[in-house]
């Protein structure tokens, strides 16, 4: 496991926790705004922690990078331009939208091309 980028070491240890035999991380994110507490990356799947649920309780969400039907930069004003003018994705599995903030639009930047890479 070399060259893991991350923000916070708890959210790393969470995800090494329930890696899948073979697996490796690639990537674990912390995510701003209500709901998604962080995103990981791994070579077999997107491993998301959505703390929106009443209470203490949140969920760990686990999608296979064949599930993914489009990943997409959201931005509430014209790029001008620039892809990448916003630090949030969405991540379309179905009929479901999972959407995360980042801190920054490099990150953004980065899970979308990561994405695009595994799931091709």
């Amino acid at each position: 496991m070399t060259d893991v980028v991350y923000d916070n070491k708890g959210q790393l240890e969470q995800i090494q926790s329930g890696l899948l035999e073979g697996e490796q991380i690639i990537a674990v994110y912390d995510a701003i705004g209500a709901g998604t507490g962080f995103i990981g990356l791994t070579n077999r799947r997107i491993i998301i922690q959505d703390q929106s649920y009443v209470g203490k309780r949140f969920a760990i969400t686990s999608i296979p990078y064949s599930k993914v039907s489009s990943v997409s930069v959201v931005s509430n004003k014209s790029w001008a331009g620039q892809f990448f003018s916003s630090g949030t994705i969405a991540i379309t599995v179905g009929t479901a939208s999972y959407e995360i903030e980042f801190r920054g639009s490099d990150k953004a930047h980065h899970v979308h091309n990561l994405i695009l890479s595994q799931a091709s």
